[in-house]
């Protein structure tokens, strides 16, 4: 559809930049298909000049030279450069600085800045000295280094003692919320119910690029069917590029560790011992990788009487649900619907479909915590703690799971998240159960709230056992 959709603040903020009379450095990470080149192009449109140079996708016998090759073939198109012959990222990049604009505003993008590193250790010291020698000292000038493979950039640029002090902005690209979800489906979505529109964004998430091949003429059943268990779909044969592209040698490691995850969260040992692996070393740096990603996402539990986190006891889950769901019911069958077998497949016959879509809403309000806030009057800056829990069974305690904690300084917030036709009024007696087992601090208060997409029971509707009942179509809406 037309328009561009969302990144309100982060425009305003690279706005910001364009005004500047000195030269800025940007860094700007996430998730594949999240957006992030369209993003630095959207907000170029306010500039007088725009250059971008992208490194070329990893294969196995890929070379310094052919990335150098590939960024002097893009410069001759976008400047009056001659393609040329490069020696090295040190002439590559004074050959750049000698064909920028020389007056106006310019944003130059290097794109996929990993890929371009590829066969050159010192890649990052050679831009470290372009900026230092030629790029800070252009007037008006927004470089942004730009990848899906956040672990580098954090690795070269943002924990390199060389660039300290250099980077005028650090960003992240995180999916799009909710309200800006809804605007995919145009002006039909008015005639198209919030339950339909959640079962395809348990698929897609906020992930611009996957909302783009939404035809919303077509049922959310029709679409996924037409992503992801068609051959020709999309989301089909995205796992693999993902891993591919961002992890390379590396992919099928980080597959069996997302695998893991599909069921549920997961602690560090839980992981290692369903992999057979040591804890900490490569494993960590690993789940790191995947966290930085944007694939997973590691929840810190917090003891909901003192506030005292326990990093050691963090369990990870999958934050992304295009992951979830390839991995649950795309993966195992992969090969018939290679055979074009699985093209009409049914959601509803799923194997746990109805379980996963839970997970799937959960991850969605988990992503939209800020517009959660908003919606119960919650002013962020008063939150000390928000995140699942779960309070782990002892001697003297019992155990709890909690959706959604989050925790003020004075009280508590108790949140169920349900996805289902009918909520029935059962619901009431099982979070009361989990407020008793909480252990609390004296004077301390606990507020309850139930955030839902489906049917309430009259019942639970018309009493007051829970301060707040969210619904997903007010968390939907602008």
């Amino acid at each position: 559809m037309d328009g561009y959709i969302g990144r309100s603040e982060e425009r305003q903020e690279f706005r910001r930049l364009l005004q500047k009379k000195i030269a800025s450095l940007v860094t700007v990470q996430g998730r594949r298909r999240i957006g992030k080149s369209r993003f630095i192009a959207e907000c170029a449109e306010e500039a007088d000049h725009f250059l971008s140079f992208m490194g070329l996708p990893p294969r196995e016998d890929i070379t310094k030279q052919a990335q150098l090759d590939a960024f002097a073939d893009q410069l001759s198109k976008q400047t009056k450069a001659p393609k040329v012959l490069l020696d090295g990222w040190p002439t590559a990049f004074q050959l750049l600085v000698s064909q920028l604009p020389a007056s106006g505003t310019v944003v130059l993008l290097l794109d996929e800045i990993s890929w371009m590193a590829v066969g050159d250790a010192d890649f990052a010291g050679h831009l470290k000295t372009a900026w230092d020698t030629h790029f800070s000292k252009r007037q008006r000038l927004v470089v942004v280094l730009c990848g899906s493979v956040s672990s580098w950039i954090e690795q070269n640029i943002l924990n390199n003692t060389g660039f300290v002090g250099r980077c005028s902005w650090q960003f992240r690209l995180g999916p799009l919320l909710l309200p800006e979800c809804v605007q995919f489906w145009g002006k039909r979505g008015e005639r198209i119910s919030t339950a339909e529109k959640l079962r395809l964004l348990a698929v897609t998430g906020g992930v611009p690029r996957y909302l783009e091949e939404i035809a919303p003429a077509r049922t959310a059943e029709q679409n996924i069917a037409d992503l992801c268990f068609n051959p020709a779909g999309m989301l089909f044969s995205e796992f693999d590029s993902i891993f591919h592209d961002i992890f390379t040698r590396k992919a099928e490691t980080y597959r069996e560790i997302v695998r893991t995850l599909v069921a549920g969260a997961r602690s560090v040992d839980q992981i290692s011992s369903e992999l057979d692996r040591t804890r900490g070393g490569s494993l960590s740096a690993s789940l790191t990788d995947l966290e930085q990603a944007g694939f997973i996402a590691r929840d810190i539990p917090f003891e909901p009487e003192t506030g005292r986190s326990r990093p050691r006891d963090a369990r990870y889950r999958l934050s992304d649900n295009y992951l979830r769901f390839y991995l649950k019911y795309v993966d195992p069958v992969k090969t018939r619907i290679a055979k074009g077998l699985l093209k009409n497949t049914a959601l509803e016959k799923l194997d746990a479909w109805d379980t996963i879509m839970g997970l799937q809403f959960e991850n969605l309000v988990h992503a939209n915590l800020d517009l959660l806030l908003a919606h119960i009057g919650l002013d962020k800056k008063l939150v000390l703690n928000a995140g699942p829990y779960a309070q782990k069974q002892t001697l003297r305690r019992q155990g709890c799971q909690i959706d959604l904690l989050i925790r003020t300084r004075r009280s508590l917030y108790v949140f169920e998240i349900k996805f289902r036709k009918h909520i029935a009024a059962t619901i009431v007696e099982e979070v009361r159960e989990k407020v008793k087992r909480l252990k609390l601090p004296k004077g301390q208060s606990v507020r309850t709230g139930l955030i839902y997409c489906g049917d309430l029971d009259p019942e639970i509707d018309g009493r007051d056992d829970f301060d707040f009942l969210v619904s997903a179509e007010a968390l939907m809406k602008k």
